[in-house]
């Protein structure tokens, strides 16, 4: 008795001292994450800013005469390249954080999913507007002549849907659904490497085509193998 006594003593007079470590325990660790997301707003911002470099370049080269002899098709090409561009920078944040353990870049995620957005719109009101001069009747026998005009259109009409449901209060109301709706972006960035390359194919030149499409399977097959394994893990 006199020992459970005793036993009942020293709890209560460590009791104090154990709070106070888990106190500071938690105050460090918060420091810590603090000081590790500082870096995050000036990298946002720097990645912000320079998201508009192709834009600028088209800018200058406009103002400066070297758009070249179709100036229409070089800001068609130069568009729909960066759109395949933050396309895959956007694809490739979720195996960046994973190999690195560094949560922070998902911040990244819905800023340069919206950049591939942007450039995707510029890309294709250079082709509504300069190219087809809002002629409905020639874009819609376009769309269904041509396959590479069918699938980038097909597309542009899913990064709509994920740009409209980019915000977070999307997100609060679509709940489940949101998350469902966003793997879209598989099937965009599939469907934009098939635009690319039947657009190319007809020129006979793949080079880029193939560069990107190389990036693309791999960003994509790793999700695969990622998701592959997560349920030979689950149990039966």
């Amino acid at each position: 008795m006199a020992s459970d006594t005793q036993s009942v003593a020293r709890t209560e007079r460590n009791a104090p001292r154990a709070q106070a470590r888990a106190t500071q325990t938690a105050g460090v660790a918060a420091k810590r994450t603090t000081a590790g997301a500082r870096w995050v707003v000036p990298a946002k911002i720097a990645v912000f800013i320079a998201a508009w470099y192709p834009l600028a370049r088209i800018v200058l080269f406009g103002m400066t005469d070297r758009l070249g002899a179709n100036p229409i098709e070089f800001i068609t090409r130069s568009t729909g390249l960066w759109t395949l561009v933050f396309l895959c920078i956007t694809l490739a944040v979720t195996p960046l954080r994973r190999l690195t353990g560094v949560a922070a870049f998902v911040r990244f995620r819905r800023m340069l999913g919206l950049y591939a957005f942007f450039y995707a719109t510029l890309h294709f009101t250079t082709y509504l507007w300069f190219d087809k001069w809002f002629d409905v009747a020639e874009i819609i026998k376009d769309i269904g002549k041509r396959p590479f005009i069918t699938v980038g259109f097909a597309a542009f009409v899913l990064l709509i849907a994920l740009a409209a449901t980019s915000p977070r209060a999307m997100v609060r109301k679509l709940g489940r659904r949101w998350q469902t709706l966003h793997r879209a972006i598989y099937v965009i960035g599939a469907l934009a490497i098939l635009h690319f390359w039947w657009m190319k194919a007809g020129k006979h030149d793949l080079i880029l085509p193939k560069i990107y499409g190389a990036i693309m399977l791999a960003l994509l097959g790793w999700r695969l193998i990622v998701w592959l394994r997560a349920r030979s893990l689950k149990p039966r």
